[in-house]
C-alpha cells in the first residue's frame, strides 16, 4: 500500500508539472502582442523583394508585406536580417516570430515549420542570355549554373540536372554579381528577380529559357502555434481579398497576382 501511495504521489507530481509547463508555454500570438513588436526575418539582397534603398532603408515587397501585417497586429515592426539559408534556422532558434523572404512551401521545410497560405506566385526559372541555346535541363550538362544555396532552385537541379555543374552563392546579390561580372554566364532562380540582376549589367541581360515549377509564397512560422497561424491565414486572406497583397505585388513586381488562385492553392 505504501508503495502504490508513493508512486501515486510521484505521478501527480509529474502531471502537475507537465500541467504547469503546458500553461507557462504561451503561444507566440501572446508573446507578440505583450512584447507590442513582432520580429520578421527578411532578406534584404534580393529586388524587388527585399533591398535597401537610396535612403538605406529597407524596402521591397516584402517589406512592405511586413510593415502592413505589423500594422494590422498594432505592434511594431522589428526587422532581423536573414539570408537564403538561414531563413528557417531564424525560426527554429527563436531569432525571429516570422520569416516574410520568398520562402517557397516546399514538402520537405512543412516538415519543420508551418506555412501560412500563400501570398504570391513564384515561378522558378533557368536563365541566360539570349544567345545561350537552353531548352531543357539536359542542356545543363558540363555547364556552370549559379544557384542560392538552400533555395528551391538548389535542391531541384541538384535532383534534376545532374550533370550541371553548380555554382552556389550565398545570396542573390552575390549571385548577380557574379553573373554581371561574367563569371557565370547561367543562373536559377525566380523569374521576378531576372529585370533586377541584368540591370547591374545592361551588356548580359537575362531572359528564361526553362521553367522548372511555380512554387507559392508563404510566411513561415515555427511549428505548434495554433493562434498565431490562425491569425497570419486569417490576415493573407483578407489582404488578398481586398486588393492590398495585390496592389503590393503589382507595385514592386509590375505583375498581378490572382487571388482566387492563391486561395485555392492554398486549401
Amino acid at each position: 500500500m505504501k508503495t502504490v501511495s508513493v508512486l501515486r504521489l510521484i505521478l501527480g507530481a509529474a502531471f502537475a508539472l507537465l500541467s504547469l509547463g503546458a500553461v507557462a508555454h504561451a503561444d507566440t500570438l501572446d508573446d507578440i502582442k505583450k512584447a507590442g513588436k513582432i520580429r520578421i526575418a527578411i532578406d534584404l539582397a534580393i529586388p524587388p523583394f527585399g533591398m535597401t534603398d537610396d535612403k538605406m532603408q529597407a524596402a521591397g515587397s516584402d517589406v512592405d508585406l511586413a510593415r502592413l501585417l505589423a500594422k494590422d497586429l498594432g505592434v511594431a515592426l522589428e526587422i532581423v536580417t536573414t539570408t537564403g539559408p538561414s531563413r528557417i534556422p531564424m525560426l527554429q532558434t527563436n531569432k525571429a516570430d516570422l520569416v516574410v523572404s520568398t520562402l517557397s512551401i516546399t514538402p520537405d521545410r512543412a516538415k519543420v515549420v508551418d506555412f501560412s497560405l500563400p501570398y504570391a506566385d513564384h515561378p522558378s526559372v533557368v536563365a541566360g542570355m539570349k544567345s545561350a541555346t537552353i531548352k531543357q535541363l539536359s542542356d545543363l550538362d558540363g555547364k556552370k549554373v549559379a544557384v542560392v544555396r538552400g533555395t528551391t532552385q538548389d535542391s531541384d537541379l541538384t535532383q534534376k540536372a545532374k550533370g550541371a555543374q553548380l555554382v552556389r552563392y550565398e545570396d542573390d546579390a552575390t549571385m548577380a554579381l557574379a553573373f554581371a561580372s561574367g563569371q557565370v554566364d547561367i543562373i536559377a532562380t525566380a523569374r521576378s528577380l531576372l529585370p533586377a540582376i541584368s540591370k547591374k549589367n545592361p551588356a548580359r541581360t537575362l531572359e528564361p529559357k526553362i521553367t522548372m515549377q511555380t512554387n507559392y509564397l508563404a510566411i513561415g512560422l515555427r511549428k505548434d502555434e495554433p493562434k498565431l497561424l490562425a491569425w497570419v491565414n486569417n490576415w493573407v486572406r483578407t489582404n488578398l481579398q481586398n486588393g492590398k497583397l495585390v496592389a503590393i505585388y503589382k507595385q514592386h513586381h509590375g505583375i498581378d497576382i490572382d487571388p482566387a488562385l492563391l486561395l485555392k492553392a492554398g486549401g
